[in-house]
């Protein structure tokens, strides 16, 4: 399941991020995060995870815990990792899959949090393989993709700007994505049950929910 989430991030935040990506010295070879095939294909800038930049990634962590969308679609257990990155002219990352395992913990999970409008930068796009094809994925500043962090996924090369972006990993409590999205589903129906004000419909969908979060779910 592939989720888009608009306004993850307001002005105020994204205002922020700016200050971020113009720190002189806050960045460094994106190869150092890399795992030991991804750093033959991974050509980028990340920020150093500290001062500024962890204040940061500190807040995005805080909105996406609160936003109910994300909740609903990643049941996260935790947020593994935040990592700040910027491609200039030239650069891209090549085919590959997340990790399974990052700081010992399993990654289900992989979103990249777009920081710079479209019209900032030309290429750049999220590259998704599908059965049927290449998905590209190129959000507004503040608007995110969920998707799972076995699939392979690029960035296409920058030709001109700099793409600024936050890639992070959920732990999920539930494992199966194919249980994550029946939930989603649920999640939906009880929001639109919500607002027709049928207790009784209500109550039995957070019934289903309930029950199916203890068969499916880890704690």
């Amino acid at each position: 399941m592939f989720i888009e989430i608009a306004d993850v991030l307001g002005k105020a935040d994204l205002k922020l991020a700016g200050t971020v990506f113009r720190q002189e010295g806050g960045f460094e070879d994106g190869a150092l995060t890399a795992g030991r095939i991804a750093k033959r294909v991974k050509k980028n800038e990340q920020a150093k995870p500290s001062g500024l930049a962890a204040d940061f990634t500190a807040l995005i962590e805080k909105r996406l815990m609160k936003n109910e969308v994300f909740r609903a679609a990643a049941r996260p257990k935790s947020l593994i990792r935040i990592l700040l990155s910027r491609y200039r002219p030239g650069m891209a990352y090549g085919t590959h899959s997340d990790d399974a395992f990052m700081d010992g913990v399993r990654a289900d999970l992989s979103f990249t949090l777009f920081l710079s409008d479209p019209g900032d930068y030309d290429g750049g796009e999220l590259v998704i393989e599908e059965p049927s094809g290449e998905r590209l994925i190129k959000l507004p500043a503040g608007s995110l993709v969920l998707y799972p962090s076995n699939t392979l996924h690029r960035v296409a090369e920058v030709t001109r700007g700099e793409r600024r972006a936050a890639a992070g990993w959920v732990r999920s409590l539930v494992r199966g994505a194919e249980e994550r999205e029946t939930l989603f589903d649920v999640a939906l129906a009880l929001r639109q049950a919500e607002a027709t004000g049928n207790e009784a419909l209500i109550n039995r969908l957070l019934k289903i929910q309930g029950t199916l979060l203890r068969r499916w779910g880890d704690d």
